[in-house]
């Protein structure tokens, strides 16, 4: 068993959701993730598409007992000690895969080894990953960190603007995929307990500077520190995709994109670390019709790539949206 000692820490991260196309649609997870040498442990899987168990929509009990388990203070909840790392976003079940470990105690110190995926009982081991060793001490107080604040804040969004109808589908939408959306037009006469629960406010287009000025005012003296988006176009795959893009509180070091342009008919995307990338444009036809189409899905090594576009599809008032499981960049296409 390896000897040398690994640091370890946790950071805020995100499982992108998403109205995705012909109105498929995946959950949004904000969730901890464990970074292992300053690097996030689930990066170092293949670009899985998993959450920890320190999820924020646990509820404060459940997240309490998650951290317990993995402070070797509960029974492990598998068949040789092995306790879960990450699951399904959607069901966290087993029979949809779950990524586990081996935790104990070795003196004063904490091992994590004998990485697998399991769907059952039976492990299959991951050959290249861990063992990796921990001072106990540094490792208990990031976790015992958590018992003081609880299950992390979970995200809701303000929606301002007149629109009555095309807010509530983009509520909809953004409640489907499991962000809170609510609709209001006296957001600046808000209590600063209420706007301190919000993570991002959307304004509609038919909200003046005036209006927008004093709810970024109202937001600033309750010492709110949400993220102001503007509508781009009455587009709600395309909102959604923008509310994902500022509700992601990850270290910019550790996303898998690091940008997004689309100009001179390509979209240059900056991919930090190899994962599976799906790009989709967005746009409304000259009837105000929306049309989506699916440009490129495929896995992309780090570094900067081009990518065509068809002029057909992205024509007119048109942007582009790329998705990994993790991060949500969107770009209007320049001319």
């Amino acid at each position: 068993m390896t000897s040398e000692y690994a640091t370890f820490g946790l950071a805020p991260a995100m499982r992108a959701g998403g109205v995705l196309s012909k109105g498929a649609y995946q959950i949004h997870r904000d969730f901890l993730d464990f970074i292992v040498d300053g690097r996030p442990l689930l990066s170092r899987l293949a670009d899985l598409d998993a959450v920890s168990p320190l999820a924020a929509d646990l509820g404060p009990t459940i997240f309490t007992a998650q951290v317990r388990g993995l402070l070797l203070e509960t029974e492990a909840p598998l068949p040789a000690d092995r306790r879960v790392l990450y699951g399904c976003p959607e069901c966290v079940g087993l029979e949809c895969g779950v990524v586990t470990a081996v935790i104990e105690r070795d003196g004063p110190d904490v091992v994590w080894r004998d990485f697998a995926w399991q769907t059952d009982d039976t492990p299959d081991i991951y050959p290249d990953l861990g063992p990796y060793r921990f001072h106990g001490g540094q490792y208990r107080a990031e976790l015992e960190r958590l018992l003081a604040l609880e299950a992390p804040a979970g995200r809701r969004v303000l929606l301002v603007g007149q629109r009555a109808a095309f807010l509530a589908k983009l509520a909809a939408a953004l409640r489907t995929i499991g962000i809170g959306a609510e609709i209001s037009r006296d957001a600046a006469a808000a209590h600063a307990d209420e706007l301190r629960g919000y993570g991002v406010v959307a304004f509609g287009r038919t909200v003046g500077p005036e209006e927008r000025a004093a709810v970024r005012d109202a937001f600033a003296a309750a010492g709110a520190g949400a993220v102001f988006v503007a509508e781009s176009a009455p587009i709600v795959p395309l909102l959604v995709a923008r509310i994902e893009q500022a509700l992601d509180r990850s270290p910019q070091e550790q996303r898998r994109l690091a940008g997004l342009r689309a100009e001179g008919g390509e979209a240059v995307l900056e991919v930090v670390a190899r994962c599976r990338v799906r790009l989709v444009a967005h746009r409304l036809d000259r009837f105000g019709r929306l049309r989506t189409h699916d440009l490129f899905d495929g896995r992309l090594e780090p570094g900067v790539h081009r990518i065509p576009l068809d002029a057909r599809v992205v024509r007119g008032d048109a942007f582009v949206v790329a998705r990994t499981s993790s991060t949500v960049l969107v770009a209007p296409v320049g001319r």
